[in-house]
Formats: C-alpha cells, sequence, structure tokens
C-alpha cells in the first residue's frame, strides 16, 4: 500500500497536537464503568515484533469480558514514520490511554477519513468489533474469526468502536513500540486508570529466525527503531534492531523487578512465551488471575485447539494465530538458524538471555540437542521484587 512520506515539519505538528490532546484528556473525568458498576480494568501487553504477542493478544481477545485492539500504535508510527522509537514514545502512549478510555478521537491525528471499522488497523482481529454492538458477525461470547469478519463487518460505522469498547469490563491492547518502562509511569499513576502490564518475552535466537520470515513487513518498523529518518530497513546484516529489542527488554525486566516504584507493585507480570508453550493452560490460568479474567470451558477448548496443531504454522500465517504446534514453534530457530549466526546472536543479546533466563549452545551439535533443554527453570519466580542489582548484568 503507497503512504505519502511526512515532512519533519509535519511530524513536528503532529507531535505538538499529541501533547495539546493529552493535556484536554488529563483534565476530563474517566469514563463511566461498563456494565455491573465493576471498575474497568485496562491491560497493555507489552512485547516486541515476533515474541508471539499476536497469540497472547488473542488469549485475551476471545475472552467474552475483553475489548482488544492489536497494536492501535501503528497509526503513529505509519504517520510519523520519519521518526525515532524515542521521539515517538510520548505520541504512542497518549494514543494508548485515550484508547484505555474508549475515546477514540485520538485518531483523528493519525485517521483524518476515518469513516469504518475497516479503518484501524487489524480490526477484523477484534472479537468485540465484530460482536454486538459493533457488528452480528457472532454472538458477544462466541470465538470470532477474522475471515468471516471481514466481509460483514468492514463497513460499520467507526463510531461503533467506542460504543463496544465502554461495555467491557477489560480493554485490552497489545503493543511492540515501547522500548523502556518509564515512558508508561504516567499511565500507571494515572486515576483514571486501572493498568496492569505483561510483558511478553522470547528467547532472542527465536525472535531473530521469526524475523527473517517477515523481513519485508518489518522494514518500516525496522527504520524507526534504528531512526534513519524514514528509510525502511529490510536488511540488516548487522542484527542492529534485534540488539535493540534485547535492550528494551532488559531495560523494562530491571526497571520492574529492581527497585520498581510503589505504583508498580502488583501491577507487572512477565511472562515467557516459551513457558506458555509448554504449559498453556496453567500459564493462562495464571495471566488471567493477574488481570482479574476468569478461565472459562469454551476458551480452555480453543486454546488447546491451538497450541496442539500439526505443525509451525505456514508463512503466510505470520501474523495470524492459527492450531499450530506451540511447542514446535518455540523451538523451530534450533533446525532453521546457521549456529554462526546463533553465536552472533548470544553475543548481542548476553544480558537479556540471562536476565530472562535462556541457556546459550556453544556448538551446532548442542544447537541441534532438543533432549538439551535450553530454557532455565527460573521464569516468573526469578523476578522478585527484591531482586539483586549484582546478579543482572546489563547488555
Amino acid at each position: 500500500m503507497w503512504l505519502p512520506r511526512v515532512s519533519s515539519t509535519a511530524v513536528t505538528a503532529l507531535l505538538l497536537a499529541q501533547t495539546f490532546l493529552l493535556l484536554f484528556l488529563v483534565s476530563r473525568p474517566g469514563p463511566s464503568s461498563p456494565a455491573g458498576g465493576e471498575e474497568r480494568v485496562h491491560v497493555l501487553v507489552l512485547s516486541s515484533w515476533r515474541s508471539g504477542s499476536s497469540f497472547v493478544g488473542q488469549l485475551f481477545n476471545q475472552h467474552p469480558d475483553v475489548f482488544y485492539l492489536m497494536e492501535p500504535a501503528w497509526h503513529v508510527w505509519t504517520t510519523l514514520s520519519q521518526g525515532s522509537a524515542a521521539t515517538l514514545h510520548m505520541a504512542v502512549r497518549d494514543l494508548v490511554r485515550s484508547v484505555f478510555l474508549c475515546d477514540m478521537d485520538v485518531f483523528d491525528a493519525y485517521l483524518p477519513w476515518r469513516r469504518n471499522l475497516s479503518d484501524l488497523f487489524q480490526w477484523a482481529v477484534s472479537r468485540a468489533l465484530c460482536s454486538p454492538p459493533a457488528c452480528s458477525a457472532f454472538p458477544r461470547g462466541a470465538i470470532s474469526s477474522e475471515a468471516v469478519c471481514k466481509p460483514l463487518c468492514a463497513r460499520q460505522s467507526f463510531s461503533l468502536a467506542r460504543e463496544a469498547c465502554r461495555s467491557y469490563s477489560h480493554v485490552v491492547l497489545k503493543e511492540v513500540r515501547f522500548f523502556n518502562l518509564q515512558v508508561l509511569y504516567p499511565l500507571l499513576s494515572d486515576p483514571a486508570l486501572n493498568l496492569r502490564i505483561v510483558h511478553l518475552v522470547r528467547d532472542p535466537r527465536a525472535v531473530l529466525r521469526s524475523r527473517e520470515q517477515t523481513a519485508k513487513a518489518l522494514a518500516r518498523d525496522n527504520g524507526i527503531v534504528l531512526g534513519t529518518n524514514g528509510t525502511w530497513v529490510e536488511a540488516d546484516p548487522g542484527l542492529r534492531v534485534v540488539r535493540e529489542v534485547c535492550r528494551s527488554h532488559v531495560r523494562i525486566a530491571e526497571a520492574a523487578t529492581l527497585k520498581p516504584p510503589p505504583f508498580l507493585r502488583g501491577r507487572y507480570r512477565l511472562v515467557r512465551f516459551e513457558d506458555l508453550a509448554r504449559e498453556p493452560l496453567a500459564e493462562i490460568r495464571a495471566l488471567y488471575a493477574f488481570t482479574g479474567l476468569s478461565l472459562t470451558p469454551q476458551l480452555e477448548a480453543w486454546i488447546h485447539n491451538i497450541t496442539h496443531g500439526s505443525g509451525p504454522g505456514a508463512r503466510r500465517e505470520a501474523f495470524k494465530t492459527s492450531s499450530r504446534n506451540a511447542l514446535n514453534v518455540s523451538q523451530a530457530w534450533r533446525h532453521a538458524l546457521p549456529f554462526a549466526k546463533i553465536r552472533r546472536v548470544q553475543e548481542l543479546c548476553a544480558g537479556a538471555l540471562q536476565l530472562l533466563g535462556y541457556r546459550p549452545v556453544y556448538s551446532e551439535d548442542e544447537q541441534r540437542n532438543l533432549a538439551l533443554d535450553l530454557v532455565l527453570p527460573r521464569g516468573l519466580n526469578g523476578f522478585t521484587w527484591a531482586s539483586s542489582t549484582a546478579s543482572h548484568p546489563r547488555n
């Protein structure tokens, strides 16, 4: 799809507009509680590209109590593509806050032509946008399908997104465009929000393998991560983007676990994709409990189906959630990557591997030996509020 280049002047103007928008929004009261009167819960699935975030997003999306959007800040990065990840942090944060509050007018800065639900990025993966009151493709509590939803709901009015959002007890957003935790502190201390952060990580070697399969789709985002002033980056032989992703996960995990601010306590949970792949139901129950949700029999059956498929999934399904063998998916890199590239990732991401609990391999034999477990048994228990800085070297 052709997209116009945005001048640096336009970038500055839009960022200023976002600043004024935030000041306006802060002065407004939060939305009323959903039906039933309970306090609305806001959940941010904080991750990076190719880390299993679409899968985790769907674990929330298909829950009958959840209004879910996949990467609404895609619109920020698409419109302001000459910026860098750091300079766009504030605009991304402000958009996320507005969407949490079901204020969809924030998209005026990025979708001036918006008319239909289909103007939203990946709108059809949202069960809530395919169900009443937004659309009637599926009953409100049913498992939805993107393929069925698209032709039936594409022309529904954009205004229905706000109406749907306000009718749910949980608003869940999945985002891959935050590279530190501190930028989220205003949201965590905002009295209008009841925010929980699910920090999803994955073995950097698996991330690299998955990124290589989707290089063209990530070219614009790579340029923003690397601060190229709008130049797209498809080929990255130096693995600079993977290095930045690793560094961001270290920054986020350390900020959350090493002397965190009081407002973060009990509101951050680190999840490894590999743990989800091995024990999906146990991990998901814990994840739901953290966010105030319960696992229903229908969801349990659906989760079993999508994690016990016959293979790793086709390349055309790279950005979709389909039935796959989750354990095979989590270890596919051990067959696909050359050892020289694995060794380089381990050098660039040594701090992330150690902090997040992934064992390096020192030979091709170790790489191919699937009996050698590379996911260390520290899991979430290794991330306590009393963790010592001495045991976590920086990357």
